[in-house]
């Protein structure tokens, strides 16, 4: 009788743990968007007003729950508990939000990271001083934008060819005008034009383009440039968007366009930051992509007052 007891109970026991499991793996995936504070001219790094676009692209998207904060850090902290991705889209270099209170920032993402959790970062939000977070962003996104090392014209890149990638599902080849930075400064110092293994992570280049002559020869945004080694390298592949996995299962992503923000309007460059942001959060990205559609009210909605 006791014998039957146990068994029963082993039973009852191993079905609670798989109710449980099944619960679990069923819950919703959390993203959190984080918006930096107003910058540039009007319609120019309007980090708040596209975060809150691409959280109403997602908001019904199922199996994922998306969460924004607007405005630079978030003030609560605990936005960041139970995470599966966050992405920072907000000005970069020393004023990058990440590198703000000594290492305390970076340490907290880091330790995201070290569970596995995913980081994507967005136009200026690549680009980090070295010294400050180079290491760091290698390790989560797998490269950075470096001043002077890497360039940032405005010029009109068509994208045409794309590695077969959960990212690339459902994009059509398109050609946009935004700054998109290039010359990236990429783990293993590789150039980043092809898909390889780089110690314990993965790189995949998602959106390459070849810059004309005359995009090399600059002016560039800030310094104008030229410079001599960008030039060199005339006719090369150039990565504007690429996606990393770790082998602890942690996935990372660079996009350096979005400066303008009526880009958010072209269905190709919208859709490959949405399946980007889903498949960082470990949900599954449709075999045609993430559908959206936004009208020109969407795209003059909760933008930020500038002169």
């Amino acid at each position: 009788m006791a014998v039957r007891f146990i068994r029963l109970c082993s039973a009852l026991l191993l079905l609670f743990t798989a109710a449980t499991c099944t619960l679990a793996d069923d819950s919703p995936r959390r993203l959190l968007l984080v918006a930096g504070k107003p910058s540039h001219p009007p319609r120019q790094h309007e980090f708040n007003a596209g975060t809150l676009l691409l959280a109403r692209c997602l908001q019904d998207f199922p199996g994922l729950h998306v969460q924004v904060s607007l405005n630079g850090w978030p003030r609560d902290e605990n936005v960041f508990e139970g995470l599966d991705a966050v992405v920072f889209y907000m000005d970069g270099g020393a004023k990058h939000e990440v590198v703000q209170e000594q290492r305390r920032r970076l340490e907290l993402v880091d330790e995201l990271v070290s569970h596995g959790k995913g980081v994507g970062c967005l136009h200026y939000g690549v680009e980090v001083v070295p010294d400050q977070a180079g290491a760091e962003f290698k390790r989560w996104i797998g490269g950075h934008y470096e001043t002077m090392f890497s360039c940032n014209p405005s010029w009109e890149p068509t994208f045409s060819r794309f590695p077969e990638h959960p990212i690339t599902r459902g994009v059509q080849p398109f050609q946009i005008k935004d700054e998109w930075y290039f010359n990236m400064r990429f783990i293993g110092d590789i150039e980043g034009t092809s898909p390889q293994a780089v110690g314990v992570m993965t790189f995949v280049p998602i959106l390459s383009a070849t810059p004309s002559d005359a995009t090399r020869d600059g002016p560039y945004v800030y310094p104008k440039g030229p410079y001599p080694h960008i030039q060199a390298a005339k006719g090369r592949l150039e990565t504007m968007m690429w996606a990393v996995e770790r082998k602890d299962g942690g996935r990372g992503f660079g996009f350096t366009g979005g400066h303008f923000h009526d880009n958010w309007g072209n269905e190709p460059f919208r859709k490959v930051v949405l399946n980007a942001l889903v498949w960082l959060a470990k949900a599954e990205v449709p075999a045609d992509g993430v559908a959206s559609h936004i009208s020109e009210d969407d795209l003059h909605a909760n933008l930020d007052p500038k002169k």
